[in-house]
């Protein structure tokens, strides 16, 4: 006795693209990055028989929807409704409680091939060897630990590079308050929450422009998007904030702390997602 039958994830759709009509329910689906991006370059037309279908789609970003519409999908079927973050939780407020006169920069990502890991490491890399003294901090478990850990060895940098592993709210957000750059550089992501924390947080933003990045981010204003898997324009981008004004640093923090309190608080998401049933 079901009103709507939502399913969280594109992939999970695939091969129960007639269960809500055979149980008289309206039909939901949402694609999150991975599922619209990477599932379907294994299997051809996996879509397919999903797109024929009386759907309503929810996704992450107006790119992710612009590229829905690309694949024949009506504009008017997808909506757009962004992460959003705990924050009376993360919120502005603290400064960094280290001293040390080494950059701090925190990344929080599943150790995973599509955030793009191994080229912060050789952005890294190159920041050491034009002498910037800097800590990278990266928070998340995965299957590539090994390789990044052989990467950042390789690299020269294993001194400089910390693998944290996987930590609590409190424990993220106290990383947060000592770091003074978040660097998020994926090769390919839907939105991601942990961009939001930290600019809620009031760090330094570097992102890369994979989808939904560029949406979280608003290059110049709340941080910087820069193109993907250059190591390069990476460790010039964060070498330019070691030396920018501190009126403009604050402008930065300040436009990011403001926007993600408007439009990314889960009151708003909540809002959005009873609107996305009701009509």
């Amino acid at each position: 006795q079901l009103d709507w039958l939502h399913f969280g994830f594109g992939t999970v759709a695939v091969g129960k693209e007639n269960l809500a009509n055979a149980m008289t329910a309206k039909m939901a689906v949402s694609f999150r990055g991975f599922d619209l991006y990477l599932s379907p370059l294994k299997r051809k037309n996996y879509y397919a028989k999903l797109f024929t279908k009386e759907v309503n789609y929810h996704v992450l970003s107006q790119e992710m929807k612009a590229d829905l519409i690309a694949k024949g999908v009506g504009g008017t079927q997808i909506h757009v409704i962004t992460p959003a973050i705990d924050t009376s939780h993360f919120k502005a407020g603290h400064s960094r409680t280290t001293s040390s006169s080494r950059l701090s920069i925190l990344t929080v990502a599943r150790l995973h091939w599509k955030k793009g890991l191994e080229y912060t490491l050789e952005a890294m890399a190159i920041l050491k060897q034009r002498g910037v003294s800097f800590e990278y901090t990266i928070i998340g478990t995965g299957d590539e630990l090994e390789r990044l850990l052989f990467a950042a060895h390789q690299l020269g940098i294993s001194e400089e590079v910390r693998f944290v592993g996987q930590q609590t709210p409190n424990a993220v957000k106290d990383y947060m308050i000592a770091s003074d750059i978040y660097v998020q550089y994926s090769i390919q992501e839907g939105f991601c929450n942990a961009v939001l924390e930290a600019q809620a947080m009031g760090l330094l933003c570097v992102v890369s422009d994979a989808e939904g990045l560029a949406e979280n981010v608003m290059d110049g204003i709340t941080g910087f998007v820069i193109p993907k898997r250059n190591p390069e324009v990476l460790a010039r981008t964060i070498e330019k904030l070691v030396y920018l004004p501190s009126h403009q640093i604050s402008d930065l923090k300040k436009a990011a702390i403001e926007r993600v309190k408007k439009d990314f608080n889960v009151s708003k998401q909540q809002k959005e997602f009873i609107d996305f049933y009701s009509n």
